[in-house]
C-alpha cells in the first residue's frame, strides 16, 4: 500500500467511527441540544481534525500537514458564515428546535457528497487546464472585495432564493413539517414538507459557499488529500458549531471583513504564484498563509467582541432569534 492509500484508509475509518460515536453517543433523535452538549461535540470534531493533522505530519511531512491545517482553518472560519444563513433558513421555515439536529445532519451529509463531486471536477479542471487557477485567483479577489464592502443590512431571505422558487415550481409542497416527516400523503398525493425543503436548501447553500471556499483551499494546497480532508472535517463540524454559536454568531459583525481579507490574500497569491515561488520557499509560504488566516480570523472575531463591549447597540436576545 502507498502512503496516500494508507492515509485515505485511515481518514475513511476515522470518519465512520466518528459518525457512529456522534450519532450514537453524542446525539439523540428529536432532542434539543444544549450549549454544553454542543461544546463537547465541537471539541470532539475539532480535536479529531487536529489528531488527523498530527497523523498527516507523521505520514506526509511538515509542509502537507501545515497546508491541511491552514485549509481546515480557512474552511472552519467560512463555516461561521454558513451558520448565520442556516439560522435564517430555520427561522424562515419555522423549524422546531427538536428537529434541528436531524435536519442539519442530513443536509450536511448531502453537502459533503456535493462537495466531493465539486472538488473532483475542480481538481480535474486544474490538472487539465492549469491556467484556470488564474481565473480562480481573480474570482477570489473579486469575491473578497465584494464581501468586504457588503452591507450588514443586505439580509438573506430564503423564500426569495432561486433554489426555493425552483423547488416550489417542480415539487408539490405542504406548508408544514409533517410532524417531523419529509414526505406526507395528502389528498392521495405524495407531497413534500418544509423539513424536506430546508434539507435541500442547506445542501444547496453550502454548495454556493463552496464556490468561494474550494478555490481558496486550492490556493493553499494543490494536494487532493488536503483539499478533500480539510473540507470534509470542516463541514462535519458544522452541526455542533451551529448549536454552539447560534445565539452568538450575529455578534461577529466584523468576521466577514476578516474572511474577505483572507480571500483577497489567497487570490493574489494564486495570481502571483509564478513569481512568489521564485523568491519564497514553499515551507515559508505555508507558514505565511497560516499566519494570515489565524491573524485575520481571530482578529476580526476579537474586534467584533471588543466593539460590542465598547457600547454598540445590543443584539437581539437568543430567544428573539427564533
Amino acid at each position: 500500500m502507498t502512503t496516500d492509500q494508507i492515509t485515505y484508509l485511515v481518514f475513511g475509518a476515522v470518519l465512520i467511527v466518528a459518525l457512529i460515536l456522534d450519532l450514537g453517543l453524542l446525539s439523540k433523535k428529536n432532542q434539543k441540544v444544549s450549549i454544553k452538549q454542543a461544546l463537547y461535540q465541537t471539541f470532539f470534531w475539532v480535536g479529531l481534525a487536529l489528531v488527523f493533522f498530527v497523523f498527516m505530519w507523521v505520514e506526509k511531512g511538515q509542509v502537507l500537514a501545515l497546508e491541511y491545517l491552514s485549509a481546515y482553518l480557512m474552511e472552519w472560519s467560512l463555516s461561521i458564515d454558513n451558520i448565520f444563513v442556516f439560522i435564517l433558513i430555520f427561522a424562515s421555515f419555522s423549524v422546531k428546535e427538536k428537529h434541528f439536529g436531524r435536519v442539519l445532519l442530513i443536509g450536511i451529509l448531502m453537502a459533503i457528497v456535493f462537495r466531493v463531486i465539486f472538488i473532483t471536477v475542480g481538481v480535474a479542471l486544474v490538472n487539465e487546464f492549469e491556467k484556470i487557477l488564474l481565473v480562480f485567483g481573480a474570482f477570489l479577489v473579486y469575491t473578497g472585495y465584494k464581501m468586504f464592502r457588503a452591507s450588514a443590512d443586505e439580509e438573506f431571505e430564503p423564500h426569495d432564493t432561486k433554489i426555493y422558487r425552483f423547488l416550489k415550481r417542480v415539487l408539490p409542497l405542504v406548508p408544514h413539517d409533517g410532524d417531523g416527516k419529509f414526505v406526507v400523503r395528502e389528498e392521495g398525493k405524495r407531497k413534500y414538507t418544509t423539513l424536506f425543503i430546508v434539507v435541500m436548501m442547506l445542501a444547496a447553500i453550502d454548495l454556493v459557499f463552496a464556490l468561494d471556499s474550494i478555490p481558496a483551499v486550492m490556493g493553499i494546497s494543490r494536494d487532493k488529500l488536503v483539499i478533500y480532508t480539510s473540507n470534509v472535517f470542516a463541514v462535519l463540524g458544522l452541526r455542533s458549531l451551529f448549536f454552539l454559536l447560534r445565539g452568538a454568531v450575529s455578534k461577529f459583525d466584523y468576521l466577514q471583513q476578516g474572511i474577505a481579507i483572507v480571500l483577497v490574500f489567497i487570490g493574489l497569491k494564486m495570481l502571483g504564484e509564478h513569481w512568489i515561488n521564485q523568491w519564497i520557499d514553499k515551507t515559508i509560504q505555508v507558514f505565511i498563509s497560516l499566519g494570515v488566516i489565524l491573524v485575520c480570523i481571530s482578529g476580526s472575531i476579537f474586534y467584533s467582541i471588543f466593539m460590542v463591549k465598547k457600547g454598540e447597540p445590543p443584539d437581539v436576545t437568543d430567544e428573539g432569534v427564533y
